[in-house]
């Protein structure tokens, strides 16, 4: 595990790093408190730092309320190694942000047994971190598909609209249904149903860019935030996405399901701007008008385009 030391005498910081290592620590070295500062906001900063109280420039714990102030996810176990050993400097030391104090000269069995404690820590930081993601993924993503869930697609919606209200561009809204998905599940079952969902969403994931949001809207009826995509170029992705979907039929234990999907897109633009409900009731009206006009085809909305277009079956 790696671990910062800020120790200004040189003589001093040999003896620390040299304990460390036999206690099988990574040591990274400052002599000065804005070094050891300058070290802890690196990308692949020490979760583990021993400052000492007294370095210049930013003294031990000017460092701690720095890092403390910084309000970090991950957790920094800071512990500051001091001449000084009355009751009022302990306070200090500790209200600064310090979760631990040695006093010197430090034993190196109780220097070791106070970094073990700080490891624990951070241990179970990490566990609480880990459980915090998989809460919150499991809150906002589809158990099914893996996609948001309705919630969560509907809340990237709301941002990217804030987003486009600030700094204008164009704003997307695709909305894709399953076509004769109730057939597929009464022919072949419900889990090869699951497995076609599973399989359209993974299709549709492929095609879209690393900022693009999708969610499940329904039960076979997915929704698509695509930020930044000016008219023809959005027309060219959702004609990809109904492709991806329906280019092959998607094995399902030893057979073949042919799948097709329509979609349904709406669009804002700086200039023409419409309302998060206004883009998805005509993504929604475009969507119908793809199932109405013989499905397995793109409709883009004639409530933001100048004319209704209809990108018809390949």
């Amino acid at each position: 595990m790696r671990i910062l030391i800020a120790e200004a005498d040189s003589t001093s910081r040999r003896v620390l790093e040299a304990t460390l290592k036999r206690t099988g620590y990574d040591v990274v070295a400052a002599c000065d408190g804005q070094a050891a500062w300058d070290v802890l906001q690196s990308q692949e900063a020490p979760r583990l730092a021993i400052l000492d109280w007294t370095i210049p420039g930013m003294n031990g714990p000017e460092v701690c309320r720095a890092v403390r102030q910084r309000g970090d996810q991950h957790y920094v176990y800071l512990l500051l190694l001091t001449a000084r050993d009355r009751k009022q400097d302990l306070a200090e030391g500790l209200e600064a942000g310090a979760d631990d104090y040695l006093v010197k000269p430090f034993d190196a069995f109780e220097l070791k047994a106070r970094l073990e404690v700080g490891r624990r820590v951070l241990d179970l930081q990490r566990q609480l971190f880990t459980a915090y993601e998989e809460m919150r993924h499991r809150a906002t993503h589809d158990a099914l598909t893996g996609v948001y869930n309705r919630a969560a697609i509907l809340e990237e919606l709301q941002k990217e609209w804030m987003r486009f209200q600030r700094d204008g561009g164009t704003l997307g809204v695709v909305t894709c249904d399953l076509d004769h998905f109730k057939r597929i599940n009464d022919t072949y079952g419900h889990s090869a149903g699951d497995a076609v969902l599973r399989e359209a969403a993974r299709r549709m994931r492929s095609v879209l860019r690393a900022y693009d949001a999708i969610g499940r809207y329904g039960g076979e009826e997915f929704l698509i935030v695509i930020p930044g995509c000016r008219p023809e170029a959005l027309r060219s992705l959702a004609e990809r996405l109904r492709e991806a979907v329906g280019a092959a039929a998607m094995s399902v234990g030893s057979t073949a399901v042919p799948v097709t999907m329509s979609v349904g897109v709406s669009m804002s633009e700086a200039g023409r701007e419409a309302e998060p409900h206004v883009l998805l009731h005509a993504a929604d009206a475009a969507l119908f008008k793809a199932k109405s006009s013989g499905r397995n085809r793109v409709v883009v909305s004639a409530e933001t385009e100048p004319e209704l277009v209809i990108a018809a079956t390949s």
